[in-house]
């Protein structure tokens, strides 16, 4: 009997013991499947995340982009102003009115000038080397004939239209200057544009100085023939 009970008790532990490992792999693969779960989740939130903030980087980059050129409009409007200030005072009407009437003008033309100044607007542009060296290439070529500007003015308005032919996408009415353009080329997008600027204004007032000589010399050839009509 005592031999029969110890057989049964050897029996169903035997048992038990298949169904307690049965059970622990059982829970293993639960606890596995759930960790599994966790990071599946865990990396779906991760790329949300990922997406909301590129899409956040993106529209900023947007206002980023606005806002430079913003920047840059306002640094247009400050050269524009300080340009037509600047013709206003070198008019030929600030020449025919009395003295203290142009006195008066050029205190105010000064003052706007002044105030205009106070504004201090910049827009920094990223260049490699090569860029940078292209910059001050192109920059030193005009500079050269601005620098001669009152030795040749007819040579030098020509020379700086073939310069600005060189920086437009329209048919130029004249030559162009093929060294200019291949510098040009080499420089960053924003200095090309600013690069351009520069030669409308200059071109611009040497119009406006055309302009005043040819209506200068038409008043003293006006008042010499008055004189020899009188003299007749």
């Amino acid at each position: 009997m005592a031999q029969a009970r110890i057989s049964a008790r050897a029996s169903e532990g035997a048992q038990q013991q298949p169904q307690s490992q049965q059970q622990q792999q059982q829970q293993q693969q639960q606890q596995s499947g759930g960790q599994l779960r966790g990071r599946f989740y865990r990396s779906t939130s991760m790329a949300d995340r990922s997406s909301r903030l590129l899409e956040n980087l993106d529209q900023l980059e947007l206002r980023v982009e606005a806002f430079r050129d913003a920047a840059s409009a306002m640094e247009q409007e400050k050269e524009i102003l300080l340009e037509m200030i600047h013709n206003i005072q070198n008019s030929q009407d600030m020449r025919h009115i009395s003295e203290g009437e142009r006195e008066e003008l050029n205190l105010t033309a000064n003052r706007l000038m002044g105030r205009t100044l106070t504004v201090e607007v910049s827009v920094e542009t990223i260049r490699n080397a090569q860029q940078q060296e292209s910059l001050l290439h192109a920059t030193k070529m005009i500079d050269e004939i601005v620098n001669k500007l009152l030795d040749d003015l007819e040579d030098a308005k020509m020379r700086l239209m073939s310069l600005y032919g060189a920086c437009t996408s329209d048919v130029p009415a004249g030559p162009i200057d093929q060294k200019f353009q291949s510098v040009v080329i080499g420089c960053a997008i924003e200095d090309q544009k600013k690069i351009k600027r520069r030669l409308e204004t200059l071109l611009r007032n040497l119009e406006n100085s055309e302009k005043s000589i040819t209506l200068l010399e038409h008043q003293k050839s006006s008042v010499r023939q008055s004189c020899n009509s009188k003299q007749d």
